[in-house]
This record gives C-alpha cells, structure tokens and sequence, in this order.
C-alpha cells in the first residue's frame, strides 16, 4: 500500500468519520483510481470509524507543513 498526494486527494471530500467499507464505496462512487481503492482494500477494517485521512496515511502534508518555497 503507497499514498501519494495525487491518491490521497480523491478522498479530500469523504464523509469523514468513515469506516473502511463507506471509504470504499466512496471512493467507487468518485471514481477514484484503481490503485485509491487497492489501498483502501488493504487497510485493517477492525469496524471502527476513521477520523481523517491522516490515520490512513500518517505522513499526509497538513495546512502547518511547509512545502510550498518562496521565491527570493
């Protein structure tokens, strides 16, 4: 499983919280890419609820990441 910013964006709009199954039919509904949904598949569905695509993808870039440079 990889996340990249590209995947991860197409569940930006998901009805967080959300299980594993809502994420997926999500993510189908959205027509999300093939690769979206494999993640998706292959996260541990335990029933509890997702908060944010940050328990998905711990690395996700939050608003207080930096990874815009300024031009001097």
């Amino acid at each position: 499983m990889y996340w990249t910013l590209e995947l991860a964006s197409h569940l930006e709009d998901a009805p967080w919280p959300a299980t594993r199954d809502e994420l997926i039919d999500f993510a189908d509904r959205a027509g999300a890419p093939a690769a979206v949904m494999s993640n998706l598949q292959d996260i541990e569905d335990d029933g509890e609820p997702y908060e944010s695509i940050e328990e998905l993808w711990p690395d996700y870039p939050t608003a207080n990441d930096d990874f815009y440079f300024e031009e001097e």
